[in-house]
């Protein structure tokens, strides 16, 4: 789960690092300049992206008018492909320094990367190598610390503190919260040594949640904000939309094989609409999940196909495509052809199910993808004529 800024500096205060004073304003809530922090002002729009500041979403305020005025020029608009549904009003710091921390899970390593920079901010990519130290640590909390001291004894002056004080805060965090990621860019170092968070992006593991009660809280809380990890949670499966104009649906089982298909159909110049890996063996015999994914594939205003890509170890194809059959008229919505292929286990009596239906089943990929194609072409073809 990747957290909006946010949510990230709250979880950070909650652990005692010092983050600048700030609130959260959305269109929901009415403007109440009492809750504001002293200014001046940054306006800080949401979303789960880098480069806020280069796409215009981070802005300066020296009034309470302005503060408004960003607001409502930021919030509704959509930036990096996402919705600005809320900013982050916070006090501006002024007259520190920016340096940068990090800690991130190097699945190549082994272990935990730190990266320590006396310079940060926006234009952290092209700070010189040589002002960059680096190094793998095993995940546990003595050896993380050590590598941070190590990494902050070769900073200059105060940063050395500052970094070393700030990483071994942090370390505790990425173990106690099971995060993938932690970026602090920029690091706010004042001359006396004080530091705080100015940015901070945190990306936390999903399958952790039932182990992280806090995290648990705030997707209750905030579930629009990350619907993917909200519907994993809730339904226990991944699903989310890879491309808003996407023409094909996938009902697809299977991570790695599901993003080799997105690959695949877009090498192909075709055009997914989302990622699914369902998980067959927990379909536990109804047809509720597999409803769900089909009302959330209608909800694609350009599908026009919807592709079934299944590879059956455990799973019966005759059981699976008998609850895909019942399921289909529980969603209206997804008025489309379907294309079916299927391998593994039960393949005969899938074939004979998908028969009746007047489902055609291909156990060859190639020839599922040139049936998709055919349909989008021929919709496509419809779709002018009418116009």
């Amino acid at each position: 789960m990747y957290l909006i800024e946010h949510d990230a500096k709250e979880l950070l205060a909650e652990h005692g690092v010092p983050v600048p004073a700030g609130c959260l304003l959305d269109d929901k809530v009415v403007f109440d300049g009492g809750l504001l922090p002293p200014g001046p002002w940054l306006i800080k729009g949401q979303i789960r992206a880098g480069g806020r500041g280069k796409a215009g979403i981070i802005r300066e305020a020296v009034t309470v008018a302005e503060i408004a005025d960003h607001a409502r020029a930021m919030l509704g608009t959509r930036v990096k492909g996402q919705r600005v549904d809320a900013v982050r009003v916070e006090q501006k710091v002024s007259g520190a320094a920016e340096a940068y921390l990090g800690l991130l899970i190097d699945p190549a390593a082994g272990g935990v990367r730190v990266i320590m920079s006396p310079r940060g901010g926006v234009d952290i990519e092209t700070v010189a190598a040589m002002h960059i130290q680096s190094e793998v640590s095993p995940p546990d909390i003595e050896s993380l610390c050590a590598c941070v001291r190590r990494l902050a004894a070769a900073m200059p002056g105060v940063m050395a503190n500052a970094l070393r004080d700030a990483g071994e805060r942090l370390a505790r965090i990425f173990l106690d919260c099971e995060t993938l990621l932690i970026e602090i860019n920029p690091l706010f170092v004042h001359p006396d040594g004080r530091w705080a968070a100015g940015d901070a992006k945190i990306v936390t593991d999903d399958n952790a949640l039932p182990r992280q009660p806090m995290l648990r809280a705030l997707l209750d809380k905030r579930s629009a904000c990350y619907p993917e990890t909200a519907l994993k949670a809730r339904h226990g499966f991944d699903y989310m939309v890879v491309d808003p104009a996407g023409e094909i649906g996938l009902l697809t089982t299977g991570a790695g094989l599901s993003m080799m298909l997105i690959d695949e159909l877009r090498q192909a110049g075709l055009k997914p609409y989302n990622f699914l890996d369902i998980r067959t063996g927990g379909l536990r015999g109804e047809t509720t999940r597999l409803v769900h994914v089909l009302d959330w594939i209608s909800a694609g205003t350009n599908v026009r196909v919807l592709l079934i890509n299944i590879f059956a170890g455990i799973t019966d194809l005759g059981e699976f495509t008998r609850l895909l059959v019942a399921a289909l008229p529980e969603a209206p919505r997804l008025d489309v052809p379907v294309v079916a292929r299927l391998i593994g286990n039960g393949l005969p009596a899938a074939r004979k199910i998908l028969s009746k239906a007047g489902i055609r089943l291909h156990t060859d990929l190639d020839e599922a993808v040139a049936e998709v194609r055919s349909h989008i072409e021929a919709r496509t073809s419809q779709s002018h004529s009418s116009a």
